[in-house]
């Protein structure tokens, strides 16, 4: 089973060895879109069996590529574009030919994630990628404010038709971090957008239509802290004498969190809390 990376965008960005393996090596080929796929392989005229290979029949289909394999016969998984598994299917069926034994081979070749980082211009030793943020406004919510401490570039996938609820969303929780936004890599209108979320937010607020794919960097926090527990830190400082505003605004300074952030957290954990005197 082999694990083709093919390009993003720009056609010519295919190794050599891909092209080879998909011509030459490989019986049949499973794909997300077999029409996406189909124009690659013309453009390089090669001619395969394309099984289609998506996450609503993983299942049947993985059964059918160990049938094949189990045949003596080889298959290239790919993806749209890029690297198969990184925010795509194939999961079950790598998972499946290990455990029958069969060889799985990577051939590695593009990836918007770390095309993206690389001229992001943010610190590329460490990074976490989290595939796509959350569809949901709360779910969204929930998963930036779990970054906000995040020591690593986060590197997350976002779609053009929600790009800005989530910038409005990392303004709040994130406040000034640096961020980049990669649009449309390796394609005509490749375009870069670096400031604060607000900042670029303004920008793509002022344009008539927001399209392309979207891979979102947000630099790392540049504060530590050993508080493990920010609202019980607010609590603490609350019993030493400090009003509820103060607290908050020395918790937040010392964690690098939005005031108005931990003000939500803080009032939704005394409203959610029995017998717990509201102020």
């Amino acid at each position: 089973l082999y694990l083709v990376a093919t390009p993003i965008g720009n056609l010519e960005d295919i190794t050599f060895r891909a092209v080879r393996i998909l011509r030459d090596e490989v019986d049949s080929i499973a794909c997300e879109d077999t029409r996406q796929t189909q124009k690659l392989l013309q453009h390089y005229d090669i001619r395969k069996p394309l099984i289609s290979y998506h996450e609503h029949n993983e299942a049947v289909r993985t059964a059918e590529i160990l049938a094949a394999l189990e045949r003596g016969e080889s298959v290239a998984l790919v993806s749209d574009a890029g690297t198969p598994l990184v925010s795509d299917p194939g999961y079950r069926v790598v998972s499946a030919a290990i455990e029958h034994g069969f060889p799985v081979v990577p051939i590695p070749g593009p990836s918007a994630a770390l095309a993206a980082l690389a001229a992001s211009g943010l610190p590329t030793d460490e990074f976490r990628f989290i595939g796509f943020l959350p569809s949901k406004a709360g779910a969204r919510r929930k998963a930036l404010e779990q970054l906000a401490n995040e020591t690593a570039t986060v590197i997350a996938y976002e779609s053009p038709h929600r790009i800005l609820e989530a910038l409005a969303d990392m303004a709040e929780i994130l406040g000034e971090r640096p961020i980049a936004i990669a649009r449309e890599l390796t394609k005509i209108h490749e375009e870069f957008l670096r400031g604060t979320a607000q900042s670029i937010r303004e920008q793509l607020a002022r344009r008539s239509a927001v399209k392309g794919e979207m891979t979102v960097l947000i630099a790392r926090s540049e504060k530590t802290s050993a508080i493990a527990d920010p609202l019980a830190e607010v609590e603490r400082l609350e019993r030493e004498g400090l009003d509820r505003m103060e607290a908050i605004k020395a918790v937040a300074k010392q964690m690098g969190l939005p005031k108005r952030e931990l003000y939500r957290l803080v009032t939704e954990r005394g409203s959610n809390s029995p017998g717990k005197r509201r102020e």
